[in-house]
């Protein structure tokens, strides 16, 4: 369900971001101006990551094998690491270098118009992108605000998709900003400015999603909520004395594995406590969909 919800939000970022970057490039070529030329950066690299992503979804959808015995689905946090470095050399880099490069030789941005209509085309665009996106996440991450939401998520996949379009609408109306500065106030720097601001702005994106996709990747176990209902279920099993810590780590957005040590009643039989251990696997699985793999030790003394 994840997976299906990440590729419609990616779909419509990638046919936003062709059209747009395709307008930015031939407007910024004939007009001259760096922050377009770096805005149709921003865009290629977004077309470029959302394929990546694509290839992440599909690698991780992978069945598991020996040599994986848990699965795949850690694919695409990688994919999502290396999503994050494009942004940040490819993005911000070239962004970054094309403003400076501009501040230091200012060229006159011919036919300004042609910017307007193109910029206000592309903010239209990626709007409904990002709504489409947003709508996708809170499917399944309504109940927080937004960054708390993609903080706790564990499908990066979306919350890449929201960050990227969130930074183009920010780096659209920053460029919007430089052009009308340069050209109402005649001041031939703004359009340079704007374009080492939209690095910065690309920067700081692939920082945070680098930084949270880190996390994922060195292996994040579950919300403290879902953890509460695991723990719910071990109490609702009144044969189980004790348990310990409730470990947990995902091996992707919907593969987490769980760990516990419990002990069960004196009277209990070893024949009971097998067939409680059973339940208490399919009541995990019940309860928090996610949970794929359940490791239950039985231990005297469970003490951490």
């Amino acid at each position: 369900m994840a997976a299906s919800g990440s590729k419609i939000s990616i779909y419509g970022a990638i046919l936003a971001n062709v059209g747009i970057a395709i307008s930015k490039f031939i407007a910024g070529s004939y007009t001259g101006s760096s922050a377009m030329l770096s805005e149709g950066i921003h865009s290629l690299v977004d077309s470029t990551n959302g394929l990546l992503l694509l290839l992440g979804i599909k690698k991780s959808q992978r069945p598991a094998d020996k040599s994986h015995p848990f699965g795949y689905g850690m694919e695409i946090y990688f994919w999502s690491f290396v999503v994050a470095i494009m942004i940040f050399a490819l993005g911000g880099g070239i962004a970054i270098y094309e403003g400076i490069h501009h501040i230091l030789e200012p060229v006159e941005v011919s036919n300004i118009k042609i910017n307007y209509i193109v910029l206000g085309v592309a903010i239209l665009l990626e709007g409904a992108s990002l709504v489409v996106a947003l709508k996708q996440f809170q499917k399944n991450n309504g109940k927080y605000g937004l960054i708390k939401s993609m903080r706790r998520s564990k499908d990066s996949s979306t919350f890449t998709v929201i960050i990227e379009d969130l930074g183009a609408m920010v780096g659209l109306v920053v460029a919007l900003l430089g052009l009308f500065i340069g050209d109402f106030f005649e001041i031939a720097i703004a359009d340079g400015v704007a374009s080492v601001i939209i690095g910065l702005i690309l920067t700081a994106m692939a920082w945070f999603l680098a930084v949270e996709t880190k996390g994922l990747l060195l292996g994040e176990s579950m919300d403290q909520d879902s953890v509460a209902l695991l723990e719910g279920v071990l109490k609702e099993h009144t044969h189980v004395t004790e348990h310990g810590l409730i470990r947990s780590v995902h091996f992707g957005p919907d593969g987490v594995m769980v760990g516990v040590d419990v002990h069960f009643d004196d009277k209990y039989t070893l024949e009971q406590i097998e067939q409680e251990i059973v339940q208490i696997e399919k009541d995990f699985k019940a309860k928090v969909p996610a949970v794929k793999y359940v490791f239950i030790e039985i231990k005297e003394d469970v003490t951490e």
